[in-house]
C-alpha cells in the first residue's frame, strides 16, 4: 500500500519534525509513505470570508496538482467521521482488500479546505470536534496509520 499525506506548509518545529521522521521510520515496515508539503498562504489575523475563501482556493490549487484518480482521497475535515482506532484500521485494511493501493490523507492549512479540494474527497474523516494546528495533525495522522497498522497485524499497538 502506498500512502500519501499531501498537506499544507512546511514543519518549521524541530519537534515536530523528529516526531514525523519518527513515525515515518516505523511505517516503513508497513507501506511506502510519501509526503507532500504545498505552500502556504500568509493569513492575516482579521480578514474577511472573501479574502479567506481566496486564500483555500490559491492553497487548494496546489493541492489539485497531487491528487489522482487511481487513489482513495480522504480528507481531514472538522466536519468528518470520527473513527476509533480499530475503525480507521478497518477502513484501511478494507481498501487494500478491494483493490486500492495508494491513499492519500489531504491535510489543509490553518482556514481549512477549498471545496475543490473536499469535491475530490472519497472520505471525510475528523480527528475530534477539537481544533488542532495543522502541522500537529501530520503527526496525529502518521501515529493512527501506524497504530491502524498495528492493529491489521494483530500487534499491541499501546506502545
Amino acid at each position: 500500500m502506498k500512502i500519501t499525506l499531501l498537506t499544507v506548509g512546511k514543519i518549521k518545529e524541530k519537534y515536530l519534525k523528529d516526531a514525523i521522521a519518527e513515525y515515518t521510520k516505523r511505517l516503513s515496515k508497513y507501506c511506502k509513505l510519501e509526503v507532500i508539503e504545498v505552500a502556504d498562504e500568509k493569513t492575516p489575523d482579521q480578514i474577511s470570508e472573501t479574502v479567506e475563501n481566496s486564500i483555500r482556493e490559491k492553497e487548494g490549487e496546489r493541492l489539485l496538482k497531487y491528487l489522482r484518480d487511481d487513489a482513495f482521497v480522504i480528507t481531514l475535515e472538522i466536519q468528518g467521521c470520527q473513527l476509533t482506532s480499530e475503525d480507521l484500521a478497518g477502513k484501511i485494511e478494507g481498501l487494500g482488500i478491494s483493490g486500492i493501493s495508494h491513499i492519500i490523507f489531504v491535510i489543509g492549512g490553518s482556514i481549512g479546505l477549498s471545496r475543490k479540494v473536499t469535491k475530490h474527497s472519497d472520505y471525510a474523516l475528523s480527528f475530534s470536534c477539537m481544533t488542532f494546528p495543522h502541522q500537529l495533525m501530520r503527526v496525529i495522522l502518521l501515529e493512527q496509520i501506524y497504530r491502524s497498522y498495528r492493529i491489521i497485524q494483530g500487534a499491541p499497538y499501546h506502545k
